[in-house]
């Protein structure tokens, strides 16, 4: 875990403040006691706007920026290092540094930092179209996944990393998709998309284009059903709006520090695995909740198998 501390002791007071910085969770990295003790404020990445600004400040100060330079740097270059830095201003004022200090100063004196140099310090083809393109692209990328057209996935997968996008960006919505898309219908989707972007990610550009065009196939010639979408969104609506005031049903609350009725109601559970096929009839709902059904298996792919399966445990709502 990266993290940094400070403390600040006010003079006579005895009290001790402690103030953290991280690139982990703290929920999942740090001991929940510790953090339930804690404020916790999370810091975003920057925009594209706030970094831009940030870098013509630093090639104007002349105390701590590069202003004794006597830099430019031109508006497709300036949008070049702000958009693929990624949110990350430290980034983007590394690429700058190096753009002008590796730029040969023109015979007025004066650095003029071009877009190819720009692409040079951050080693990052500059996209070979607008901004508005590239959400055009992506947007088609992923409608051409949900819509089974494996030929038009590949082309603008393709057209989207010539032209400078980073691979993983449509690994990323490669993995989301394999879940919003296809989900139970095919749950090996998933892990082809997952297996894809581990792989892309440990063997760089160009062989691990291999393996994700592996992958943007598979999703979009498996069965789709958004299901799985569907039962999430309305599972996070009742948790959200839903009080409810009973809890847990007690014979599935943990009684390991539960007090003596607690204990006796544990009892109550029925262990799936001392029944035939491994399951029986049994509420785990709250009260209020026992007769929601979320998921509701499509007909499509192995849900078919998912709604046999319930119809053969009686349960099939």
């Amino acid at each position: 875990m990266s993290c940094s501390c400070t403390e600040y002791i006010p003079a006579e007071q005895g009290t001790i403040i402690f103030i953290g910085s991280t690139t982990e969770n703290p929920f999942a990295s740090m001991t929940p006691a510790i953090v339930s003790r804690c404020r916790v404020f999370e810091f975003k990445r920057l925009s594209e706007e706030d970094i831009e600004g940030a870098l013509l400040k630093a090639v104007s100060d002349k105390r701590k920026g590069l202003g004794e330079y006597n830099a430019v740097i031109d508006e497709d270059a300036l949008k070049h290092i702000a958009r693929v830095s990624g949110g990350d201003l430290r980034t983007a004022y590394n690429a700058l540094e190096l753009a002008v200090l590796t730029t040969p100063p023109q015979a007025d004196g004066s650095v003029r930092v071009k877009l190819s140099d720009a692409e040079q310090s951050i080693q990052r083809k500059a996209m070979s179209y607008n901004e508005d393109a590239y959400y055009d692209y992506l947007s088609a990328f992923c409608k051409s996944l949900r819509g089974s057209d494996s030929n038009a996935a590949l082309y603008y997968s393709m057209r989207l990393i010539e032209g400078g996008c980073d691979p993983m960006m449509i690994a990323r919505r490669l993995v989301i998709h394999s879940s919003e898309d296809v989900g139970m219908a095919d749950p090996n989707a998933l892990v082809v998309a997952s297996s894809a972007m581990y792989v892309l990610e440990k063997t760089g550009y160009p062989e691990g284009l291999i393996p994700l065009s592996n992958a943007i196939i598979y999703v979009c010639e498996a069965p789709k059903s958004n299901s799985v979408v569907t039962a999430m969104n309305a599972a996070k609506r009742d948790a959200r709006e839903v009080r409810d005031d009973e809890g847990v049903p007690p014979y599935l609350k943990d009684n390991t520090f539960g007090d003596k009725d607690t204990k006796s109601q544990s009892f109550k559970y029925k262990y799936p695995h001392d029944y035939a096929g491994g399951w029986v009839d049994q509420q785990y709902l709250p009260e209020r909740l026992k007769d929601k059904i979320y998921y509701v298996p499509s007909d499509y792919g192995y849900e078919q198998t998912v709604k046999l399966n319930r119809r053969n445990k009686g349960k099939l709502k």
